[in-house]
């Protein structure tokens, strides 16, 4: 009998079926030890040596492979096959090892692509040792990244306030989002006009043609600057006559492109289904774990985590089979296609992303997924077979047209396409092909070279230039790519850690910087540039991809970095926070200072007249303040507006709305560093209110003042209980509580307007859903997916912080622990424990498949930490 060690304990169920009763598979759940997050983890004063620890749940799951090993021959290590898989295989060896529990056993290293019965039995067929050049390079990225956020983050601390980290990759993608911000502040528009003609052929055929030149002079974009000139050159137009000069026709071939890269997938699925990269990423992980088909359990595509564009030979040939019996023998080239990847810096040379089975075609595998697991797998297979099938066969058309008018004379051009033979289009279309399309215009009539054109009408249409667009998760990882930072497989957990560390935020699928994000990259670039450039920041990708392929030595080049990285940051130590100030207002003018529609001097108190505006940093981080302090107490949020300035309420100068008619106390609107507020009285004893989401300070009265004063509001007392019902505004919105039960309200007036027996409904509906924690249940920050037991794993977060949700189990996030960061590993573990702590493991009832099969007599139990991200 022999152990064999996976990552998941989805990949562990399946596996166990396809091997049989002479192995056991047990699931490390990801990583079984990491760096301990204190100073000190990483030594580079004693050759970089490392301190890893053991969590209480993965030392349980380790004596769980010890305690199988007992009875055991040997040991498989199966972990995934990349260069974070190879790690894990090793630190569990390492802590085998040092419990002495290998002894004279056999350790194999098996790898494979795809959790297939076919892949995984080749694989155990074909193990080998693990790989230590790919160990060392996990090893380097480690220690680079640790060195880089324990080493800088706590100058930030100290020197920004506020900041809450620094990362080796995370703060390069900081910076791409900062500085197109930046583009966008600086752009100004451009006034520009085109001109295009209503034409007919002379078989009454109407199509458009733009002007490309007048009087032998090439027109570019911004060339007709306003309407003066473009009505000149209208007129001219509108009294010219027009010919056909020439019509070409040329026939052009699109081919396909290869299968899906992580990269390329997650831009697909992000332009064509709306995911985020963590969400592509979280679906791919179950396509490829595996899936129950009714008669088998499979996983449904390859590794997901790649830079690999090619397939193998057997896959290009199922590939190729599936083509001629789905779209016709017309449809397969006379040739497999081969793909040679194009991305900086691909490493560790795996197949793309593809089905492990052509003929599970999309529209079969939709009754065993849900919604988007179906979608994600359709854009897969989808990609993978068009990556195979024949090119389309386009017909552009180019007209080239003259325009006379005396000695006047202008060209005009129509373009258009036919799609002759789709091709591999009717199989799959990227959304930018579809626009490139749109831009050759459609198709034109018939029109033939030297025959007279009937004027239709001239248009003349306004336009101006636009700046750059933010970045989208897909555009960025795509820019990401091209420049080398990071790897494919850590962008989604990048991102990620910028929204936790609230550097940015995304609003309508756009990457938009936080003034905190700002703020950071501004400090970054001031004094530690080099760390945050693009090229330095590629070079030490490509030299990790060196220690893989075992052309440089590890520590060799930890030691190069340590030097110059230590002695930048010894050198900003004393730095005084007053120089990083001024050095931040010059780098964030146009954040800082944005200008005034008066055409003032930014830089000016509005308030007092004489004070000069810098930056300023209080406990809570950066904000905007006046030089004549404490005598003018002017406060801005750092990038708010200064509209409400400008009418003398801005920061801590208050807008009298009235008197409390009980007090006599003023009661004033104010816009402070934290957002808008009301205040009754003054001094410390001054009761205060924040304003609820959607409400303003211009709409804000002096009734709406009194009410947000006044809350919690008592409602009446409940007909059961005789105790009083109330209502408020929390932290998490609008609420309603009885007897220590909290239900939330839809909006913040219905603070104000419920009466007793809709509150009593509410709370009834509340307590019907059962029991949260001590407030209606909230709604689910992250959804997991199943537990291997059964029933919903969920991120949500409750009246003590955030935790990990399973049936009635309850477990509360580690302190620091970002809740959109949870892996479905790490949530596991945390419900094992909490499970184990209460001295049950029941699992829900699983609503769809509890017919199907009986729940396992126990929940997988946990993992340590996740792979780390660049």
């Amino acid at each position: 009998m022999n152990v064999v060690v996976v990552e998941s304990p989805a990949k562990a169920k399946t596996i166990n079926k396809y091997l049989g009763s002479g192995y056991t598979v047990l699931a490390s759940f990801g990583h079984v030890r990491d760096l301990p997050a204190k100073d000190g983890s990483v030594r580079p004063d004693d050759d970089f040596s490392m301190s890893w620890e053991v969590d209480s749940a993965s030392a349980k799951r380790l004596s769980d492979i010890v305690k199988a090993l007992k009875e055991s021959d040997g040991l498989i290590l199966a972990t995934d096959p990349d260069r974070e898989g190879e790690a894990i295989s090793w630190h569990v060896l390492e802590v085998l090892q040092q419990k002495k529990a290998i002894g004279k056993k056999s350790v194999q290293r098996v790898v494979f692509n795809a959790i297939t019965k076919n892949a995984v039995l080749e694989a155990m067929a074909n193990p080998r040792d693990i790989d230590m050049p790919l160990v060392d390079a996990y090893l380097a990225r480690r220690a680079l990244d640790y060195l880089f956020g324990f080493t800088l983050s706590p100058v930030l601390w100290r020197k920004l306030p506020g900041a809450r980290s620094a990362g080796r990759v995370q703060s390069v993608a900081l910076r791409l989002v900062a500085d197109r911000e930046a583009e966008i502040e600086r752009f100004i528009r451009e006034e520009y006009w085109n001109i295009a003609a209503l034409l007919k052929t002379p078989r009454d055929d109407g199509f458009e043609a733009r002007l490309v030149s007048v009087d032998g002079k090439k027109l570019g974009k911004l060339d007709i600057k306003n309407g003066e000139q473009a009505g000149e050159i209208r007129g001219m137009l509108e009294g010219a006559s027009f010919k056909a000069a020439s019509v070409e026709a040329k026939p052009i071939k699109r081919s396909p492109g290869p299968p899906f890269t992580t990269s390329s997938l997650q831009q697909a699925a992000s332009g064509q289904l709306g995911f985020s990269a963590s969400r592509t990423m979280q679906i791919a992980q179950k396509l490829y774990e595996g899936m129950d088909l009714g008669s088998e359990t499979a996983g449904l595509i390859t590794y997901m985590r790649t830079d690999g564009v090619q397939m193998a030979p057997e896959a290009v040939q199922a590939a190729r089979q599936t083509i001629g019996k789905v779209f016709g023998e017309k449809y397969v080239p006379d040739k497999p296609r081969f793909y040679a990847t194009k991305a900086k810096n691909a490493q560790e040379a795996h197949e793309a992303i593809r089905p492990t089975d052509f003929n599970r075609h999309p529209k079969d595998m939709r009754q065993f997924l849900d919604a988007d697991q179906a979608r994600l797998y359709e854009l897969i297979w989808k990609r993978a077979i068009a990556s195979q099938m024949q090119s389309a066969d386009i017909e552009r058309t180019t007209v080239e047209i003259d325009a006379q008018n005396g000695s006047r004379f202008a060209q005009l051009r129509a373009t258009g396409s036919v799609i002759r033979f789709d091709g591999f289009l009717g199989a799959y279309t990227d959304h930018r092909e579809e626009e490139d399309v749109d831009e050759d215009g459609g198709r034109l009539p018939e029109i033939r070279s030297g025959e007279a054109l009937a004027r239709e009408k001239i248009n003349a249409t306004q336009h101006s230039t636009e700046p750059p667009p933010r970045y989208s998760e897909a555009t960025l990882i795509k820019k990401m790519e091209e420049l080398g930072i990071g790897r494919p497989s850590t962008y989604a957990s990048t991102l990620a850690t910028l929204r936790d560390r609230e550097y940015i935020t995304i609003d309508k699928r756009k990457l938009i910087p936080e003034a905190k994000g700002r703020l950071v990259i501004a400090f970054l670039e001031s004094f530690f540039k080099r760390y945050v450039e693009y090229d330095f920041t590629a070079d030490l990708e490509e030299k990790l991809d060196e220690i893989s392929d075992g052309k440089l030595k590890w520590k060799d080049v930890l030691r190069a970095f340590w030097t110059d990285f230590f002695g930048s940051v010894d050198g900003i130590k004393e730095l005084r926070v007053t120089n990083v100030l001024d050095a931040l207002n010059d780098q964030l003018g146009p954040l800082v200072f944005p200008p005034r529609e008066d055409g003032s001097d930014p830089r000016i108190c509005q308030v007092c007249g004489t004070g000069n505006l810098s930056l300023k940093l209080g406990k809570y981080g950066a904000f905007v303040g006046c030089s004549n302090y404490p005598e003018c107490k002017f406060t801005r949020q750092l990038g708010g507006s200064e509209a409400a300035n400008e009418n003398g309420n801005g920061g801590d100068e208050p807008k009298l709305l009235g008197k409390d008619p009980y007090t006599d106390e003023d009661i004033t609107a104010r816009n402070g560093r934290f957002g808008p507020y009301v205040q009754r009285g003054d001094g410390k004893e001054a009761k205060r209110a924040s304003l609820p989401k959607g409400w303003t300070l211009d709409a804000l009265d002096h009734e709406k003042a009194l009410a947000l004063l006044s809350l919690p509001r008592d409602v009446g007392q409940h007909p059961e209980t005789a105790k009083m019902i109330s209502a408020g505004i929390g932290r998490y919105g609008p609420y309603i509580t009885h007897d220590g039960t909290y239900a939330n309200l839809e909006n913040a007036e219905d603070v104000f307007s419920i009466g007793l027996n809709r509150a009593v409904t509410v709370l009834a509906d509340k307590q019907a859903k059962g029991p949260g924690r001590g407030r209606g249940t909230p709604a689910a920050l992250k959804d997991l997916g199943e537990h291997p037991d059964g029933g919903v794993i969920t991120v949500r977060d409750g009246k003590y912080g955030p935790y990990v949700n399973w049936g009635k189990v309850n477990a509360t996030l580690p302190k620091g622990k970002d809740p959109a960061g949870v892996t479905v590993e790490e949530a596991l573990a945390m419900i094992a424990e909490k499970a184990g702590s209460k001295g049950t493991k029941k699992a829900p009832v699983k609503k769809a498949a509890a017919a199907k099969k009986p729940a396992a007599k126990k929940p997988a139990a946990k993992k340590t930490a996740t792979k780390k991200a660049s």
